[in-house]
């Protein structure tokens, strides 16, 4: 019973992207939420920043950069997520290949839609945050390891950090638990409810 892929350890690339109070408005514009799949969005991440004004790509933005193409973690300033509620933004995210979004702060709708589709945000302190984006600007194919099991951050240079994530979420993401799962997980504690009540209502 996984609605989702499970998520434990985790290494991958890093994308850095040094932005701050990273707005869903900017993660996917509204123009792109047509589409009624949950699929799709990734090439529209990003979608004004990734472009210069004659509406070509501009090479320089992180996610046009050849040497962070497959990144599957993303590293930002704080405030990631902050704007409209929209849960198209974290599906933008995954569908672009990112699994996980560290940052030092979250806005709080965009982060339990990040769980509620897989995803996981991990909170550090912004003095670690600046040396991850600092180390992922500097080398080419930097990598970390984050490990849900022991919230951990880590990579091979001797950089770890542990994060805290609340019990529920991370067995949630552990388990790769969407809310049909949850639901079932009490099938039998409902079944008895409604035997008790029925037709008393």
């Amino acid at each position: 019973m996984a609605g989702r892929e499970p998520l434990r350890v985790l290494r991958g690339l890093v994308a850095p992207l040094r932005r701050n109070h990273v707005d869903t408005d900017q993660i996917i514009p509204k123009q792109f939420l047509k589409r009624i799949e949950r699929s799709g969005f990734g090439p529209y991440l990003f979608y004004d920043w990734r472009r210069r004004a004659d509406g070509q790509l501009d090479p320089s933005f992180v996610t046009n950069r050849p040497e962070y193409a497959g990144a599957s973690i993303l590293v930002a300033g704080p405030n990631f997520g902050c704007g409209s509620s929209r849960e198209h933004a974290a599906w933008a995210l995954q569908d672009a290949g990112f699994r996980i979004v560290i940052a030092p702060s979250f806005a709080d709708i965009f982060r339990a839609n990040a769980i509620g589709n897989g995803m996981l945000p991990v909170t550090l302190p912004e003095a670690s945050v600046n040396e991850l984006l600092d180390r992922a600007e500097a080398a080419d194919g930097y990598t970390l390891e984050i490990d849900l099991e022991r919230c951990e951050v880590a990579d091979d240079s001797g950089f770890v950090e542990r994060f805290a994530i609340d019990e529920a979420s991370r067995q949630r993401l552990l388990g790769g638990l969407d809310e049909i799962d949850m639901i079932l997980a009490h099938e039998a504690e409902i079944a008895a409810f409604e035997e008790r009540h029925e037709g008393t209502l």
